[in-house]
């Protein structure tokens, strides 16, 4: 009697007070701007996206003359800010600069009643000599709008210039970024693999000193890569369980054939993955700064300075007999190229090159008394040097290493209606020039999963996730070094039902920053039931005042309704 009267109190508070729109957000640092500098700020763009699948938004952007010489700005950012009502599946997004990918992110799942509203603030600097001149800007955001799909992205674009002056420089850049894109004027310039994406590239012939950044992430068969089976094992699981091809996803690149870099991508979950629920108001970590991966190009600039196109390769690779994988990753990168002052042409030679095409992999496991147990383990090392020799007479010997190792271990009992996935993902990624570090990656990517449906009708289940981002970065010589440690455990329930799907969840969240450059950032924060339970945080780019209160269940009402769920099998509920 007493929990009765209890949750008609509660009922009759949310009748009272209403709901109040969800601000959903992802924990990250701020971005690290000079705050005290002048400041001029343009709308890029103000969009709906409803049913915009190949209707990218397309605008031509002139970056400002008030805060100095184009291309002389301390900083740039980017402001995405987003409301939604109603019911939508979470939606992958792509901004595009003069045809370079600058920035991937997803949206969160609106609620319906108040809706959800997201604000992230993009430190683009990096990308200044793109913003140097003007050029067409690209906003990918393919939604649609079906009966039980009403969600409409409410978008608004703004970009911040930061002058530059005594006090703040102007942030490093290179001389030249080249998009390994598809050059696309009216979308998105990410490619779809497999097969591979290939674009030849003319480097000048007085190129010092290369460094790429990949984006890639997995979609549609391949969304949750590490929950899928080897291929030995995927008959002895009932069909619709997961897909094949193994979970072991190695994302390469290539020039002209060879192995120049090779990456173990972090594992993002999108907001419409295993519980929605898990998800408000705190996104998994990169679902909104989806993570990007550095390789050092410079030990083959000896092949690249000679005047002619050379093929620059992306794919992504699986750890089974013939390296497939299903459909698909969205690729894209670019090249930070660095020139000589001099001229004339830069000479070396490539001295060491040991990079296998493909990691060492084992696939083993047992089936026993309907019990499925698969262990997929790999390996992958690459050593290149070469010595360089600039027009000017400048001299670099080139080292570029990479250790990379991978564990997945599945269990599948109860007819696979309870799965247990335990993965490990590290490595050790570092490039010198002449002794000093020019790359470096040290990445811990552990992802641990719990899941069980409650029924063998497989309307209801509990999940619960495990998984941290550890990761020491330098990017390259151009971007400040920074070391983040992010650790999110989320547990909750769903179920589908006829009017409505419900779900609960909690999340806790412990995230640490800091940089080369003295910036610190900490932050605690927790959240039950829609509503933030614990929120602190600390460190020199903390907000000053009051940084949140634990909130009221009552804000939100407890029978919200979620729409779009998916599951590994591409099961979308």
């Amino acid at each position: 009697m007493l929990r009765l009267c209890l949750l008609a109190v509660c009922f009759l508070r949310i009748y009272a007070a209403g709901a109040a729109v969800l601000r959903d957000f992802q924990v990250a640092q701020p971005a690290t701007v000079p705050h005290d500098a002048k400041q001029c700020t343009i709308k890029v763009l103000q969009r709906d996206f409803a049913f915009s699948f190949g209707s990218a938004e397309v605008v031509e952007l002139t970056p400002p003359i008030d805060c100095g010489p184009l291309g002389s700005w301390a900083a740039i950012t980017l402001n995405l800010t987003v409301t939604s009502n109603g019911t939508q599946f979470d939606r992958l997004a792509h901004f595009t600069f003069q045809n370079v990918e600058i920035w991937r992110t997803s949206t969160p799942e609106p609620t319906r009643g108040d809706g959800i509203i997201w604000t992230y603030i993009k430190d683009v600097s990096q990308y200044m000599p793109l913003f140097a001149k003007p050029g067409t800007f690209i906003f990918q955001l393919d939604n649609l709008i079906q009966p039980g799909l009403d969600g409409i992205y409410s978008t608004t674009v703004h970009a911040t210039f930061y002058a530059s002056s005594n006090r703040h420089p102007a942030a490093k850049k290179a001389d030249l970024i080249i998009p390994l894109s598809t050059l696309a004027n009216n979308t998105g310039n990410e490619a779809s693999v497999p097969p591979s994406f290939s674009r030849n590239v003319t480097l000048p012939t007085n190129t010092l000193q290369v460094y790429a950044e990949l984006f890639a992430s997995g979609n549609g068969q391949e969304e949750f890569w590490y929950f899928n089976a080897a291929n030995a094992f995927l008959p002895s699981l009932p069909a619709g369980t997961t897909f094949g091809q193994g979970p072991f996803r190695e994302v390469r690149l290539l020039i002209d054939g060879k192995l120049a870099g090779v990456v173990l991508p972090y594992p993002v979950v999108f907001t419409g993955g295993f519980i929605p629920s898990f998800w408000r108001p705190i996104t998994s970590y990169g679902a909104m700064d989806l993570p990007t991966y550095f390789v050092d190009v410079t030990p083959f600039v000896p092949l690249l300075v000679d005047g002619n196109p050379h093929q620059f390769t992306i794919d992504v690779v699986s750890a089974e007999a013939d390296h497939t994988i299903l459909q698909n990753w969205y690729v894209s990168g670019l090249l930070q190229v660095i020139t000589d002052s001099s001229p004339e042409p830069t000479s070396g030679n490539i001295t060491v090159y040991d990079a296998p095409l493909f990691a060492q992999a084992t696939n083993t496991g047992t089936v026993r008394n309907g019990s499925v147990d698969i262990t997929v383990t790999a390996s992958h090392k690459l050593h290149v040097e070469a010595s360089i020799l600039s027009g000017s007479g400048k001299s670099i010997h080139a080292v570029w290493t990479q250790e990379l190792s991978y564990s997945n271990h599945q269990t599948y009992t109860e007819n696979a209606t309870v799965q247990v996935l335990r993965q490990t993902a590290t490595g050790r990624t570092y490039a010198t020039h002449n002794g000093v570090p020019s790359v470096a990656d040290v990445f811990s990517y552990p992802l641990n999963v719990d899941f069980a449906y409650l029924a063998q009708d497989q309307r209801n289940w509990t999940t619960r996730i495990d998984h941290s981002y550890e990761r020491a970065v330098l990017p390259n010589p151009l971007i400040v070094g920074s070391t983040i440690k992010e650790r999110q455990i989320t547990d909750g329930f769903y179920q589908l039902a006829t009017g409505g799907n419900f779900g609960n969840g909690t999340s806790n969240n412990t995230f640490a920053y800091a940089d080369i450059a003295g910036n610190t950032y900490a932050r605690e924060v927790n959240a039950a039931l829609n509503i933030i339970t614990l929120d602190r945080e600390g460190g020199s780019l903390a907000r000053t005042g009051p940084t949140g209160e634990s909130g009221s269940i009552f804000q939100v009402p407890l029978d919200s309704v979620y729409g779009a769920v998916r599951l590994p099998g591409g099961q979308n509920l």
